[in-house]
């Protein structure tokens, strides 16, 4: 049986590395090994429900406005573009989810990987930052960071600082990249919060359902703010001194199992 003080935990780390470009899954694989703690399928679920109701909260306008131009087929104006390019980034991610969902589910206990992984996130935010630009989003930069975020998957690749990063590396303009990156999570959030309940087995087992429930609340709090945070941050462009935490943590994580 779980604990309130073992999900809050878990809670507030998901809370905090879902939204900075530092890895959640990478955080939460190295968590899982530190406290020697499974936590039950149905709490990683409901973390994915708690994320996307965190971004429909802080992105309540902006998805008002794109579904109410994809009502009305008005696909020049700028909602409507955002909407069509949410779509065309998605393809890539599913296909990339579909096809190596094993591969990178596997990497999840193999903390060696998830430090390489972390080492690499920090080459991209630091190069990423370098690129100057403010280019409006095109189809490829869509496609480009669809396959950012698929690769994604992979813990200790941050989903947000590879989109992101992707997006500047592309010369996008910084509040449009911050914008769609977190646009173009909510199909993928959605697909992985289905496919992790389509095996309604692995949710049986001894759950304190008011201690998850403690837990999620404690990680959306924590998101929003961190969220937050986050937009100031690539605004100030202060994005790439997330690389040097990504660097320490990377070398910790691959140290501690080498030696």
């Amino acid at each position: 049986m779980v604990s309130v003080v073992e999900t809050v935990i878990f809670g507030i780390i998901q809370g905090l590395t879902e939204w900075l470009p530092v890895s959640s899954s990478g955080h939460l694989a190295i968590a899982k090994e530190f406290f020697d703690w499974q936590p039950p399928v149905i709490f990683y679920v409901l973390l994915h429900v708690g994320t996307l109701i965190v971004i429909v909260a802080f992105f309540r306008k902006d998805i008002s406005e794109i579904l109410g131009a994809l009502v009305r087929r008005d696909f020049e104006s700028e909602e409507g573009k955002l909407g069509v390019f949410v779509f065309v980034g998605s393809v890539p991610t599913a296909v990339i989810g579909y096809v190596f969902h094993d591969l990178f589910a596997s990497f999840f206990d193999n903390l060696l990987v998830v430090g390489a992984a972390l080492l690499a996130t920090g080459v991209l935010l630091f190069v990423s930052e370098r690129r100057k630009g403010n280019k409006t989003l095109g189809y490829l930069d869509s496609f480009l960071m669809g396959i950012a975020q698929g690769i994604a998957i992979i813990p200790g690749i941050s989903r947000t600082g590879a989109t992101i990063s992707t997006g500047l590396l592309r010369s996008v303009n910084k509040e449009m990249a911050f914008k769609f990156s977190f646009l173009l999570s909510i199909p993928a959030i959605l697909g992985a919060a289905v496919a992790e309940l389509h095996n309604l087995n692995l949710l049986i087992g001894s759950i304190d359902v008011d201690a998850i429930i403690v837990g999620v609340s404690a990680s959306m709090v924590v998101g929003y703010l961190a969220l937050k945070a986050l937009q100031k941050v690539i605004m100030n462009q202060k994005f790439y001194l997330f690389a040097f935490y990504c660097w320490a943590a990377g070398i910790l994580v691959m140290l501690s199992q080498i030696l």
